[in-house]
């Protein structure tokens, strides 16, 4: 059976240009949820995107909803697919990641495995994934599911989400969350410049990040038990 529901609302672009400076590990400084397995991995390096989730659930050997998916989505979308625990068969190959670009797609996330890694990096459309595989899907009309809530890397993916991902990992932010997080994450990379000068101004970094004072704090501690 296949379930095929609207496309969502695109998170606002003001927004995604505002998340897209900041980086998924910093967020992770301080927040906690959201963040994929780290078994999804990235299959370029020093690229990061930010966008509109649109989700796909594509269990098995049928890979005609991922196509439907490709053929549905907009510029900016990031398309998030569900493979429902597969991890024989890929899902996206060079044919699916050239239509992805031609539809202006930023950047594919499948929670299974792909192939044809040449012709993905060729084509420019950043994708992660748990691995790759010579065994691909068919078109068999055996069902599937679009734009329906799906598990990801752990994480509750909602169409209409926003999605932040780099080769160091992938973040599901709700679109209310974003303008907090990301600003709080460039005050940090911000701030982490300026750790850095002093560094190269002879500072220890224990010293500047008060590593020092707790460890000899917590020594005093245990000294003064009786």
């Amino acid at each position: 059976m296949y379930v095929l529901n609207p496309l969502p609302k695109q998170v606002d672009r003001e927004l995604l240009d505002l998340l897209v400076q900041a980086e998924p590990a910093v967020i992770g400084h301080f927040r906690y949820t959201g963040f994929m397995t780290p078994a999804i991995r990235a299959h370029f390096q020093d690229r990061r995107v930010a966008g509109t989730a649109v989700t796909v659930r594509a269990p098995g050997m049928d890979g005609a909803m991922v196509h439907y998916a490709v053929g549905q989505a907009r510029p900016g979308d990031i398309l998030v697919i569900d493979r429902c625990g597969d991890e024989a068969i890929a899902t996206i190959g060079g044919a699916v990641a050239y239509a992805a670009r031609a539809a202006g797609v930023a950047g594919i996330v499948v929670d299974g495995l792909v192939t044809d890694l040449g012709e993905l990096r060729a084509y420019g459309v950043p994708v992660w994934s748990r691995g790759t595989s010579a065994v691909t899907v068919k078109t068999l009309g055996l069902g599937g599911e679009f734009c329906v809530p799906v598990t990801c890397g752990g994480v509750a993916v909602t169409p209409g989400d926003a999605i932040l991902a780099d080769e160091n990992g992938i973040l599901v932010l709700p679109a209310e969350d974003i303008r907090a997080s990301a600003t709080r994450a460039l005050q940090m990379m911000k701030d982490e410049k300026r750790t850095l000068a002093r560094i190269d101004a002879g500072e220890k970094y224990p010293d500047i990040m008060g590593s020092t004072q707790v460890i000899l704090d917590t020594i005093e501690k245990h000294r003064q038990k009786p």
